[in-house]
């Protein structure tokens, strides 16, 4: 009988876990890690797969400082800003930016609903896929970027500016990411 294992994020990289090792034996600095992982769960969200793309400036400071507490918890995340315009000239620009074999998954307000556990499984999901979130400007998205993403999010009923909704969507992935690991960060 083969001996199954689980990943789990630890010291800045995936570990293996052996079954019969005890929490004990998985400190990360002064965090005892008391929640094991699945042993079916073999692919994580690697935030390197995953790209914010955002039209606008971030200008509050604030909003900088939120998205620079996220983005240094999720190493390999990037943000690529496109520059404010119509909607047909930033879905050019978003076009332009998309990687070969990347899926697109455009944020609007007629987008699906989740709530955190459930963003983080649909993440968990689309693992193995390279990912561009695109957050639309003040006038929202073409819908001819609609018409042709992959998915369709939405973060709330509610409208947001897009800065708010650039350090929301990125503040749900890493809640994402520590919920499929068993951190801490999320308390339900």
């Amino acid at each position: 009988m083969a001996l199954r294992t689980s990943r789990m994020w630890l010291s800045g990289r995936y570990q293996d876990r052996n079954p019969g090792m005890t929490d004990r034996h998985l400190s990360v600095g002064s965090f005892q890690a008391g929640i094991s992982v699945s042993a079916d769960l073999e692919a994580m969200i690697n935030p390197s797969r995953l790209r914010v793309i955002a039209v606008g400036k971030v200008r509050k400071r604030w909003v900088c400082d939120g998205l620079a507490i996220y983005l240094k918890r999720l190493p390999g995340l990037s943000v690529v800003e496109v520059k404010d315009s119509t909607p047909e000239k930033e879905a050019d620009a978003v076009w332009g930016l998309l990687l070969p074999g990347e899926r697109l998954v455009v944020l609007t307000e007629e987008g699906s609903h989740f709530d955190s556990v459930g963003f983080a499984h649909w993440l968990d999901g689309l693992a193995s896929d390279r990912i561009a979130l695109v957050i639309g400007g003040a006038e929202g998205l073409a819908p001819s970027l609609k018409a042709k993403a992959m998915a369709k999010l939405s973060l709330s009923p509610m409208t947001f500016p897009h800065e708010i909704a650039r350090l929301l969507l990125v503040e749900q992935i890493y809640r994402g990411v520590t919920i499929l690991q068993g951190g801490p960060y999320h308390k339900a």
